[in-house]
């Protein structure tokens, strides 16, 4: 039998069917089902999300969905879902981070979520940061300080709080991402601030049992994650204002780490509802080091997805998603040779097959070459598969 025989026999369609199938491969039911991304953009790959988040919940127990988007704009998100509160519109621009609120798939999301029958939670799991700045932590530090002042549970003052943020602008200034000067986090008050910050989350914890009863174990929950943003936005701000050589992996680095938190935050809030699908590129969820070639610097970090797996063991599960011919970014039929030209040769437009497998018979595949670096995509790798539960693979976009 030859490996694309071999492939053949080991691939299931991308289908309801297929789908529950390979969840029935894994060691135990997940408590995190990953799927990634190869490159962000093409609606097919949030609309592939969209169809498995169906599938997931009526067949699998499935109650909530986490997208590579701001954890705290998200919660606009949610309350539209829950409530109808807000305007679509608006809660779709500002709700769903790094511009996504645009695309058509996640505006489909949003309105199945809102009309399905069964209750579907809706998270952002990334940090409050953008590719050029990151978010002030004004907001977040309030919102902790007013939740926890109303029970008198907390020293200082709103107006100190204030007075050590001054105005967003100056935190949220993009040059600070290329000018470590411009940034705000070596400012002596940033010391303070985090201080605050972390006296808030204590009293959140020392007060947990009073303040659930009096509010609500969700109303807790987003108290404390605010305030855990605001620690971990000074925290981000700090590194964005330090100039050494390992700067930029660094942010890198504390982004994902915050990204796994999230995850695990997540976990545990759902833990008697269902299971959770993430949706994020490939990288942030694979267990292996995440590697990024810029200009300059050779990047490598630890991805969100590899964090939260050592924590989680067989309760983390993770597809990535591979792409053969994509005309819109110029990225051209793969050969033969590369991972993603053996499952092309298939001539199935959608495939599911566990990593390991995929990962023995393409071992003798070289990394996919020969398309343009602004198409932002990344190849699969055959070194790596058997690190990933499945592949996904889509012939043409």
């Amino acid at each position: 039998m030859t490996n694309l025989d071999a492939l053949a026999a080991a691939a299931r369609p991308l289908t309801r069917e297929g789908i529950l199938d390979f969840l029935g491969t894994l060691p135990r039911p997940p408590r995190i089902l990953g799927l990634g991304e190869p490159t962000h953009g093409p609606q097919v790959f949030p609309r592939l999300r969209n169809e498995m988040l169906r599938y997931l919940v009526e067949d699998a127990g499935f109650r909530s969905i986490a997208i590579e988007s701001d954890c705290l704009a998200g919660l606009l998100v949610e309350d539209y879902v829950r409530s109808g509160t807000g305007d679509l519109d608006d809660v779709l621009s500002k709700g769903i981070s790094h511009g996504w609120g645009a695309y058509a798939a996640n505006r489909e999301l949003v309105e199945w979520l809102r009309d399905c029958d069964t209750e579907v939670r809706f998270y952002g799991f990334d940090a409050p940061t953008e590719n050029m700045y990151a978010r002030s932590p004004r907001g977040p530090l309030l919102y902790a300080y007013e939740y926890l002042s109303e029970m008198e549970l907390v020293p200082g003052g709103r107006a100190e709080i204030e007075g050590l943020c001054g105005d967003d602008a100056r935190w949220e200034d993009p040059a600070a991402a290329m000018e470590p000067a411009r940034g705000v986090g070596s400012a002596p008050e940033v010391t303070r601030l985090r201080v605050i910050a972390d006296d808030l989350r204590a009293g959140l914890l020392i007060a947990a049992p009073q303040l659930i009863a009096a509010t609500s174990a969700d109303a807790w929950w987003r108290a404390e994650l605010h305030v855990r943003m605001a620690a971990r936005l000074l925290q981000y701000h700090a590194a964005l204002a330090h100039d050494w050589p390992g700067r930029i992996n660094r942010l890198m680095a504390l982004r994902d780490a915050i990204m796994a938190e999230n995850l695990l935050s997540i976990v545990e809030r759902e833990a008697r509802r269902g299971p959770t699908l993430v949706f994020s590129a490939n990288a942030h969820l694979q267990r292996q080091l995440s590697r990024w070639e810029l200009a300059g610097p050779k990047l490598a970090w630890w991805s969100a997805g590899a964090i939260a797996a050592t924590r989680l063991g067989d309760d983390y599960a993770c597809i990535v998603t591979g792409l053969g011919r994509l005309g819109e970014r110029e990225i051209g039929a793969p050969v033969l040779d590369t991972v993603e030209g053996r499952l092309a040769a298939l001539g199935h437009d959608r495939l599911l097959l566990r990593g390991p497998d995929m990962a023995k018979l393409t071992a003798d595949t070289v990394p996919r070459k020969g398309f343009p670096a602004r198409a932002g995509y990344f190849p699969l790798d055959a070194e790596h598969l058997a690190e990933a539960d499945g592949v996904a693979f889509l012939r043409e976009v």
